[in-house]
């Protein structure tokens, strides 16, 4: 069941304060973007339990990219972001760009100009920023809606990257989705299409691999995670989902990543990556991943 008004807003200074709710699992949901995010998504409550940190403008629920310049990708170089950049701090402003955004029929629709996420002449990892201003050329629009095919606990969520024609790039990381959670969310869960569960996840070591991730909170009673039915282009890296902890700033961190690696330039355009987040209880999120493994990718 979804509410709240209609509303859609277009150009130079509207405001991207706007919620999309729900009731899922007989639970209130409420999902908030604000015009400090540019339109980004900054809260996700559900059965009163926040999801998202928001600390500052790269701690949402947002997309962001990482391109090459002249052959090199480094870091956070050359790093549009949808909420802002890292100059924002936790300020109430974002160097992003919003340029449209619409809540109607349960349907949450933002497009922005990403902010680059160093300012020119900051540094990351011992190299200096590539861009010379402070937002790019690169679009972020995105289309949320709660649901899909009766599965009430997932958010239909596809974003389309567009490529500007203002600079050759040969390598560009999508982080398609990125969820950042408070530490509370600290157990990490891989989902096994063969056995159809989450199996916890055993290595100890963060980063990057080939199965949906989802994180809970140790009773299990809150969980949230991610799957693509979308496969690589032809050439290109596997599809990578990520999970990510860092104790010193209190957050983890989940996301689906494609990489665009070719020896000619990319074309410049849209790029269409489909998500589906998953939430709930830990068993929620299961019977959600379980869905939808049988209608994307069946046995």
């Amino acid at each position: 069941m979804l509410g709240g008004a209609s509303l859609a807003l277009y150009g130079a200074g509207l405001n991207g304060d706007a919620e999309l709710d729900a009731v899922v699992l007989g639970q209130p949901l409420k999902i908030t973007t604000t015009n400090r995010l540019a339109g980004a998504i900054g809260s996700f409550v559900w059965k009163g339990v926040e999801f998202i940190d928001q600390a500052d403008h790269g701690r949402e629920l947002q997309s962001a990219i990482n391109a090459d310049w002249q052959g090199q990708l480094f870091g956070e170089c050359y790093n549009p972001t949808e909420a802002g950049s890292v100059a924002d701090g936790a300020g109430p402003k974002s160097s992003s760009v919003l340029e449209q955004l619409s809540v109607k029929d349960g349907v949450l629709t933002t497009r922005n100009r990403m902010a680059f996420w160093l300012s020119p002449g900051m540094s990351s990892h011992g190299h200096q920023a590539f861009n010379q201003t402070i937002v790019s050329n690169h679009c972020l629009t995105k289309r949320v809606a709660v649901g899909h095919r009766g599965i009430e606990n997932v958010l239909d969520y596809k974003i389309i990257y567009t490529v500007p024609d203002d600079y050759p790039h040969h390598k560009i990381t999508v982080e398609a989705l990125t969820g950042y959670m408070p530490p509370k969310f600290s157990e990490v869960y891989t989902y096994s299409i063969k056995n159809k569960v989450l199996e916890p996840f055993v290595s100890g070591v963060p980063g990057e691999i080939r199965k949906p991730v989802v994180l809970a909170t140790p009773d299990g009673t809150s969980a949230m995670g991610v799957f693509t039915p979308d496969r690589p282009a032809p050439g290109c890296p596997p599809v990578g989902y990520g999970h990510f902890a860092f104790p010193a700033s209190k957050v983890v961190k989940w996301n689906c990543v494609f990489r665009i690696y070719q020896a000619e330039p990319i074309k410049p355009g849209d790029y269409t990556y489909q998500l589906y987040v998953v939430f709930g209880t830990l068993e929620d999120c299961r019977r959600a991943m379980v869905a939808l493994h049988q209608e994307f990718l069946p046995e």
